[in-house]
């Protein structure tokens, strides 16, 4: 398939839990046009930031049906998605499930969209990758943090 954009994405958190980011790069195939989105969280996951890049960059999307490459170093949301999954999930209504809200969310614009993912190997010299690393690492440095709520209210819950 020809795409007609390219997301890259990162997550990070230090402590696991603890602060997090997350670092999007996304390119439109055959265009000199690319654009860098982060956000840095006090409490999170690693896992949590991995699938909130993921969703961000396909939230950025303007047009229904974009053809659309996501490049994740994430096998938790790569495989997640590829072997279906957050689909037996979601029949089960996501019970027991962590990340629930992102996943939900996730689905959503997913199928707004064409979208497929390609798993790389982390910390590989990949430009792209290691800029949404570099991203994803200074947003969870930033001095003023945004409150991952659902999981600041549901993990002390766990």
């Amino acid at each position: 398939m020809e795409y007609d954009v390219h997301i890259y994405t990162d997550g990070a958190a230090k402590g696991n839990p603890g602060n997090g980011g997350y670092g999007v790069v996304m390119e439109w195939v055959g265009k000199p046009y690319k654009k860098e989105f982060y956000e840095g969280f006090r409490l999170t996951t690693n896992n949590r930031m991995e699938l909130l890049a993921v969703i961000v960059g396909l939230e950025k999307l303007k047009n229904p049906n974009t053809r659309v490459l996501v490049i994740s170093d994430s096998k938790y949301v790569v495989d997640s998605v590829v072997k279906k999954w957050v689909l037996g999930w979601e029949k089960k209504k996501f019970a027991d499930r962590k990340n629930s809200d992102l996943w939900k969310r996730f689905l959503i614009i997913y199928r707004k969209h064409i979208v497929d993912f390609k798993w790389i190997k982390g910390h590989n010299n990949h430009p792209q990758n290691e800029r949404c690393d570099e991203l994803a690492v200074m947003a969870s440095m930033q001095a003023k943090l945004s409150v991952d709520s659902f999981y600041e209210n549901t993990a002390s819950k766990e």
